[in-house]
């Protein structure tokens, strides 16, 4: 580990224990999250990527309540299915977690009584949404309605995404719940509310020297928030989620925290939970107390508001730091955001991805269709990083085929093929020539030039800056033409070293987006055991609580973000093809399975 390694908090949104997740979700809040984490453990960081199921609210009961399950048995199993999802598309988690543990519950119970000791969250009487049929109370998500603002049609209940202004459900124009449709009653209701406009001056303060550092789209969006900020209400009439830790409060089964407060706390609680489980219960202190210490969000743009603004004032609330002070809680002080990465909207063929009307490819679906590192590098050079990016299958089959099978695939296999033919090893360099030379540079030159753009999230510029050492290396291969100086072997060894060298700089340069092919060339070049680590899935149990699945691993391995000298004498073998290659009729089938009822 270098010593100006830092300690890194890698934070990907909290998947919905709902249903299986697609590839519109992983685009935004996961595989981004993962590429950051592999490069920058590879740059010799200290990361801590944690996240887990979010599986309260209304949402979760609404659905329970139509299958007949309890809302507890169906987080169980979405929480197991997203695991797997996750597993297979390679995301190393040390902690994925759920927010149903006993550790949930209580590192946020304290986090609302740190706020609620400072004077951050107080009672109002509020008009709740509920649902005329049922009883239940309505989320403010599931109505929607006319923006009083801004005349948008399809407005929710907590927020205006036409004009990004906060709103309260009772404000809408014809309200409506997606549920079924009925028009909301609003009764009288007791809530806790967190005193948002407490913050508006820290946060002000806060955004404002994040420019230049944030996505231009995410800083916009989050600053235009502040000229309205309200008091947020963070209980809910429901029975189903985290009891309110107050006298009078706890033991009222009809009141919990709203899913919101609980789903953004758990990037902290499971830190804690992590800590727990390393054996060392207070090392999650080095990630949210350090000053030197960096933490990224990762998420889609809906989720915004509740990273930019919510999660941070909650922090600084907790820590004392909005206009009424106060002393940090019984953790003590907490880091907020250094970036909150937000992607925009992965759309299919020109349509919204929807389960419920079948326009979604599920992650488990696409992988048994397609390699996984395929679906990582169409979303590191085509997903929607900065603005909403529509997928379509005649994209995906033209960038396997074109980029990773004729421009990295064949590269590695041509390069190899031939050292295994002629040397049946890695060959010695002789003389160096200046075209040699220059290809080895700018190899080299391309961890400082990939690596400034993966630190800053910038995946696009960063896989297509990786491609490009790709590029020059077959087209070196070409001009050099060993194959034509056969009464030159000395020659030819030279040219084979310098592209192998290359083969095995750009295995480490694309490590964070293809780290399974990665795998596979640092074996082809004689390396052993595992390059770049991958998560693994465990079942652990809970004191006072059920067994449940994580996902965790240990990612201390040999991937360095340097160059490192391939060895002379290293025995070849006639290389297996990296790629499938996808016909064209790929895209008449998946289109087909689209219009499928």
């Amino acid at each position: 580990m270098s010593s100006s390694s830092r300690h890194i908090l890698t934070a990907p949104a909290w998947p919905y224990a709902n249903g299986p997740r697609h590839i519109g979700h992983v685009s935004g809040f996961a595989l981004p999250a993962d590429m950051f984490s592999r490069y920058q453990r590879m740059a010799g960081n200290k990361v801590l990527m944690v996240s887990g199921t979010d599986e309260h609210g209304t949402p979760i009961q609404v659905q329970a309540d139509k299958e007949g399950v309890t809302a507890r048995e169906l987080a169980d199993r979405y929480s197991g299915i997203i695991a797997e999802d996750l597993h297979s598309l390679g995301m190393t988690y040390d902690l994925f977690t759920r927010t149903t543990t006993r550790n949930h519950y209580a590192v946020v119970q304290e986090l609302f009584t740190g706020l609620y000791n400072n004077g951050y969250i107080f009672e109002r009487t509020t008009m709740g949404a509920i649902s005329p049929s049922t009883g239940r109370t309505l989320p403010d998500r599931y109505i929607e309605g006319t923006c009083p603002i801004c005349g948008y049609d399809g407005a929710r209940g907590d927020q205006c995404d036409n004009c990004g202004n906060q709103l309260d459900p009772i404000d809408l124009i014809n309200p409506v719940s997606r549920i079924n449709g009925e028009k909301p009653k609003f009764v009288e209701t007791e809530h806790f509310m967190l005193d948002l406009p407490a913050f508006t001056d820290v946060l002000g303060r806060y955004l404002r020297g994040k420019q230049g550092d944030w996505r231009p789209n995410v800083l916009k969006f989050a600053l235009n928030l502040l000229d309205d900020m309200q008091p947020r209400a963070i209980s809910r009439d429901l029975d189903w989620g985290i009891p309110i830790p107050l006298d009078g409060w706890r033991d009222n089964p009809a009141k919990r925290l709203y899913v919101w407060f609980d789903a953004v706390a758990g990037y902290f609680t499971a830190s804690v939970e992590w800590a727990r489980r390393s054996g060392d219960p207070e090392a999650w202190r080095a990630w949210w107390q350090d000053p030197d210490a960096l933490s990224y969000y990762f998420m889609g743009k809906d989720n915004i508001v509740f990273h930019a603004e919510i999660w941070p004032a909650m922090l600084l609330g907790y820590s004392g730091q909005g206009d009424k002070g106060g002393t940090p809680g019984s953790r003590g002080a907490l880091n907020i955001p250094t970036e909150v990465v937000s992607s925009e909207f992965l759309t299919m063929e020109g349509r919204k991805f929807s389960s419920s009307r079948q326009v979604v490819i599920y992650v488990k679906d696409f992988l048994e269709r397609y390699d996984v590192d395929a679906l990582r590098y169409y979303v590191a050079i085509a997903g929607p990083e900065n603005q909403d990016t529509d997928f379509t299958w005649a994209e995906f089959v033209r960038r396997n085929n074109d980029e990773l099978v004729a421009a990295w695939g064949n590269l590695v296999n041509r390069s190899v093929n031939l050292a295994a033919k002629n040397f049946g090893a890695i060959p010695e360099a002789g003389d160096l020539t200046d075209a040699d030379r220059a290809l080895l540079e700018r190899s080299r030159a391309g961890f400082g030039a990939v690596g400034a753009e993966l630190g800053r999230s910038r995946f696009k510029n960063a896989i297509t800056e990786a491609l490009d050492v790709v590029r020059d290396a077959n087209r070196y291969l070409s001009d050099q033409a060993p194959w034509k100086l056969k009464d030159d072997p000395a020659r030819v060894g030279s040219i084979l070293h310098t592209t192998l060298q290359v083969v095995d700089d750009a295995k480490s340069l694309l490590t964070p987006f293809l780290p399974n092919t990665s795998q596979k060339v640092f074996e082809m070049l004689g390396g052993e055991g595992e390059w770049s680590g991958m998560p693994e899935i465990q079942t652990v149990s809970e004191e006072g609580g059920p067994d449940y699945r994580i996902l965790t691993g240990d990612y201390a391995t040999k991937a360095r973000w340097e160059s490192v000298p391939i060895r002379p004498g290293v025995p070849l073998a006639k290389p297996a093809p990296l790629f499938k290659k996808l016909d064209a009729s790929v895209v008449d089938e998946e289109l087909a399975r689209l219009e499928q009822p």
